[in-house]
């Protein structure tokens, strides 16, 4: 049963995602992401609010999911595990004990209120004590369910709360209901008043109607991104035993998937052929590769590394675990201060703040109107409402992120959008990152090569995803194809292999063995060159004219205007003249990059005080995209986006970069607004508490309608500014 319900596992370490339907503000979001804090074997946790999901990762010596689910019991959030089934059913499940409770809050509200309405109109004093106290008694007997069933979540929250030495949003809430509840119980038992039980009933039930809003309202606004919509991905499968390239949502069981050396595994399978070498990093954190043998079953997010394998299905592809895998803290850079943790802050010390406000109210009140103090000190713990600044940057940048994935721009989550609000220099990588993918024009100059030698090309280009090889095996597809045997692919350099006893090498010139002696008339002008070589003998080149992407010109103006530009590339300078037509500056062309040239030139542009973005294809500049402030890796029809980058962007996108980048920054600008929206309504509404002019019913109807509506500001500004943009905003 277990083995269902994680997301991976290898026996020291395990990943899985739980449902946690009682989430629902701020200090929820702080308390579940420190649960390191309260178990040492968990590693890390993270929340998606707008879904009421946890993904966390725990080391299997020192804690298991038995202790994992008591913990979070304890702390009154019963998870439910993330099986489609039985998500459904604890939905339902939760969602009819909420309308049990509404309902029974509903009746005892509009009862008690029947059974008051001589004292709303002052006439309780002409009225027989006997029935005064007969309708007391009632109201105290109508107002026990309310009290004990449908306010428990409250004062459970809150008692598992500081039971683990933790106040959360619950403790003044139900503080708030306590107090008004034993102040009813003592008036209506000793004679002395007519008590506030349809105060307390009132507020529960607004309470409760104000929850229920609040998750129709997310469940409306849902921003998951779902395998069918998320990635640019596509996998190689074998159709009628030719290879074949298909979207990732059309992967089903039982396919036979080909992976080439560094593509990513995207469903669980098993090794049907081929010598596995898999790294799991993008689970586990660590770089080892483990090898696998036939018939072994190998995870969703691993990456092979080695010679071309085939896999065969076994589970359904799960893009939202592969985007959880890619949010792993391996690949988290580190943070600065940002909105985002200023929010945070906020929201631990929000609780303590509004607790010293309501005592130090009703001490002044004790002193001008005791009668008032108690309504005083209900409607400043109720009114009170930190959820708003906690969804305006979640809302915000989630359904920022929704429209950018409808328009084919996939972010990692949503600090890359904060970020990339702020860059000022822009690099580009060249091959396959500005150039479209593809043959477009090329020719072997050199020896004549044979049919057997044709093949034993093919053969080594097959097991590559860079562009360059990628063409070549295009070009060669003719040919035959033959097993090989110890592949290597060095970054930036060549690939080589073995193929029937035959040592066979593509890559730059540096990567040859031997002395190259070609001699070539031809013009080598915009074209790059892939030397090789056959058991030591250099044979010649591959020359691939490059055709650039269209409206490139017209972006990198748009760029120039307010960003510094920068081009870095593995390839000769053959292409340099015409790159100056794009680059106004040449002094920031560089050629015959390799990957840790890359990476030191971001470095350098960072310690100069720029905030870099890096575009390329996730191939030869992996550590400049994990380096870079943001990085964005360019997506082509292959499965080999690097773990390294922030964002994945279609190819075809590439020309409205520049409209992301201003959509990122207005959303920016909407947060603050929200956040301003947000402290006004919180300061109008602890005004009119603190200065007795708010009733506790009054306040629960408050609460839960400014969380509503800063989100659907956040939403509604969000869609506009995009529409605006002329970008698609419908799912």
């Amino acid at each position: 049963m277990i083995s269902s319900l994680v997301d991976y596992t290898d026996g020291k370490i395990t990943i899985l995602t739980l449902q946690i339907p009682q989430m629902h503000c701020s200090s929820c979001i702080w308390l579940l992401e420190n649960l390191y804090k309260l178990n040492n074997g968990i590693v890390y946790s993270r929340v998606d609010f707008p879904q009421k999901k946890l993904n966390l990762k725990y080391l299997n010596d020192k804690t298991s999911l038995k202790q994992i689910a008591e913990l979070l019991d304890s702390l009154g959030y019963e998870p439910m595990f993330n099986l489609e089934a039985i998500e459904k059913s604890t939905r339902n499940k939760y969602n009819k004990k909420l309308y049990y409770k509404i309902g029974i809050a509903g009746f005892a509200f509009g009862n008690i209120m029947l059974f008051s309405f001589p004292e709303y109109l002052g006439l309780d004093k002409i009225i027989d004590p006997l029935f005064r106290s007969f309708f007391g008694y009632l109201n105290l007997i109508i107002s026990l369910p309310v009290f004990f069933y449908c306010s428990s979540d409250y004062f459970i929250s809150a008692y598992k709360g500081i039971k683990n030495r933790i106040i959360n949003i619950d403790f003044p809430l139900s503080l708030g209901i306590l107090v008004i509840f034993l102040r009813s119980a003592f008036e209506i038992l000793s004679h002395t008043g007519a008590g506030y039980s349809d105060s307390m009933t009132g507020l529960v039930f607004f309470l409760l109607i104000g929850k229920l809003f609040q998750n129709k309202t997310y469940d409306s606004l849902n921003f998951e991104r779902s395998y069918k919509s998320y990635f640019p991905l596509s996998v190689t499968v074998m159709k009628a035993a030719k290879e074949t390239t298909i979207p990732l949502s059309k992967l089903k069981i039982g396919n036979r998937m080909i992976i080439r050396n560094g593509e990513l595994i995207p469903a669980d399978s098993i090794l049907f052929r081929g010598e596995a070498n898999i790294d799991y990093s993008f689970a586990t954190g660590e770089s080892i590769p483990v090898n696998k043998v036939l018939g072994e079953v190998i995870y969703a997010g691993g990456r092979q590394y080695g010679p071309t394998i085939e896999l065969e299905v076994i589970k359904n592809v799960s893009q939202s675990y592969l985007t959880q895998l890619w949010n792993s803290n391996a690949f988290v850079k580190q943070k600065k201060n940002s909105i985002s943790e200023i929010s945070n802050i906020f929201g631990k010390y929000f609780t303590y703040a509004i607790l010293i406000v309501a005592l130090v109210s009703t001490a002044i009140w004790m002193n001008i109107n005791p009668s008032e103090a108690l309504n005083v000190f209900a409607a400043v713990l109720i009114v009170a409402c930190p959820c708003a600044l906690a969804l305006s940057m979640p809302f915000t940048l989630g359904n920022m992120m929704r429209i950018f994935g409808k328009n084919k721009f996939y972010i990692k989550n949503t600090a890359v959008l904060e970020k990339l609000s702020k860059i000022n220099t822009i690099v580009f990588d060249k091959t396959g990152t500005i150039t479209l993918n593809g043959i477009s024009e090329i020719e072997f100059i050199g020896s004549d090569l044979n049919n057997f030698e044709c093949s034993l090309v093919k053969s080594l280009a097959r097991n590559s995803t860079h562009p360059l090889s990628r063409a070549i095996y295009q070009y060669l597809n003719d040919y035959k194809d033959y097993n090989i045997s110890d592949f290597r692919e060095i970054s930036g350099h060549g690939i080589s292999g073995s193929i029937l006893n035959n040592s066979v090498k593509l890559g730059s010139s540096n990567f040859m063995s031997g002395e190259i002696k070609l001699t070539d008339n031809k013009e080598k002008q915009n074209s790059s060159e892939v030397f090789l070589s056959i058991n030591e003998d250099i044979k010649g080149y591959f020359s691939l004219k490059n055709s650039y992407r269209e409206g490139l010109k017209e972006l990198i103006g748009k760029l120039s205007q307010k960003y510094e530009l920068h081009l870095l590339s593995g390839d000769n300078e053959n292409e340099k003249e015409l790159l100056k037509d794009f680059f106004n500056d040449s002094n920031n062309l560089h050629f015959n990059q390799a990957p840790e040239n890359k990476l030191d030139y971001i470095k350098a542009l960072q310690l100069s005080g720029k905030k870099v973005l890096m575009i390329g294809d996730g191939l030869n500049d992996a550590g400049a995209l994990k380096q870079s402030d943001v990085g964005i890796s360019i997506s082509e029809d292959i499965n080999s986006f690097s773990p390294m980058c922030d964002a994945i962007l279609d190819s075809d996108m590439l020309i409205r970069l520049h409209e992301f980048i201003v959509l990122s920054s207005k959303s920016m600008i909407i947060i603050i607004m929200s956040f301003i929206f947000s402290l006004l309504y919180n300061i109008a509404g602890l005004s009119l508490a603190v200065k007795g002019l708010l009733t506790p019913i009054n306040a629960a109807i408050l609460m839960p309608v400014s969380s509503i509506s800063v989100v659907l500001f956040c939403v509604i500004a969000t869609n506009f500014i995009a529409k605006r943009k002329k970008f698609s905003i419908k799912n």
